[in-house]
């Protein structure tokens, strides 16, 4: 009971916030100081399913493969580098670890600015490949830090006795280290993924308009004042990120109340 309980505190005040969203998303008429809309309708939606549908979708499967594409890289950069920083202690440590927060530290706006003059040079700039890369700046130094700490806390000797009964390094790496990382490996690639679904400014000077992402058609139609057709883009730009984040909670608390972690 008291499990529900806090459950549901905790959906209610992660959903609350969007409330204003879907009034603002139904709505056809509402000023100040109206507290609720003088008028409802789904003049919104019928803008952003029939309209401009084509765009929202494209925007849609852009925003998933660029935030896809870069959480899995994250992950695939961050797992040995986070198992070097664990496990290790060697010359230069200290300096590594402060290189990996400067892309955290340094304003996004002057990343970007600084790189794209290098992504121009290399042909990259106003692709796809650019856009993803941009966002590894910003993503990669997450990962490494979440299994820096993963491995921080990681028993080498799993690995020892799985080579002593004869498994091969490809073997330990597949059958030990990552079934026992996974679970901060899910977290690493979720803080990957959102943070990629969120990037605006990033995206909008690295791919210079050719890639559309739903922010970036979100930055517009906010700009345009079209206050219910921007709450609906509101909507459905968030809708993916609370499904990755409920997919992930659900995968993290069924392995803690089986005992795997």
């Amino acid at each position: 009971m008291k499990r529900r309980l806090f459950s549901s505190v905790v959906a209610a005040a992660v959903l609350l916030p969007f409330a204003p969203l879907a009034l603002w998303a139904f709505s056809h008429r509402w000023y100040f100081p109206q507290v609720l809309p003088e008028q409802w309708g789904l003049r919104a939606w019928t803008y952003v399913f029939g309209t401009a549908g084509t765009q929202l979708t494209d925007a849609l499967i852009q925003s998933v493969l660029v935030a896809a594409t870069t959480a899995i890289l994250s992950v695939i950069g961050g797992v040995p580098a986070g198992r070097a920083l664990g496990l290790y202690h060697f010359r230069g440590k200290d300096l590594l670890s402060m290189v990996l927060m400067l892309p955290i530290l340094v304003p996004g706006l002057c990343v970007a600015m600084g790189l794209h003059l290098w992504m121009l040079k290399l042909g990259i700039a106003a692709t796809f490949a650019g856009v993803v890369l941009i966002h590894l700046t910003a993503c990669l130094p997450y990962a490494v830090f979440v299994m820096w700490g993963v491995f921080s806390n990681y028993n080498l000797e799993f690995e020892d006795q799985a080579r002593s009964l004869g498994a091969s390094s490809v073997q330990v790496v597949f059958q030990v280290m990552i079934p026992l990382t996974f679970p901060g490996i899910v977290v690493a690639a979720l803080f990957s993924f959102l943070l990629s679904w969120s990037q605006y400014l990033s995206t909008l000077i690295i791919g210079g308009g050719n890639i559309v992402t739903l922010p970036i058609l979100l930055f517009a139609l906010m700009g345009s004042g079209d206050r219910p057709v921007a709450a609906a883009v509101s909507i459905v730009f968030v809708i993916p990120a609370l499904a990755a984040l409920a997919a992930s909670a659900r995968y993290l608390g069924s392995r803690r109340m089986l005992g795997v972690w």
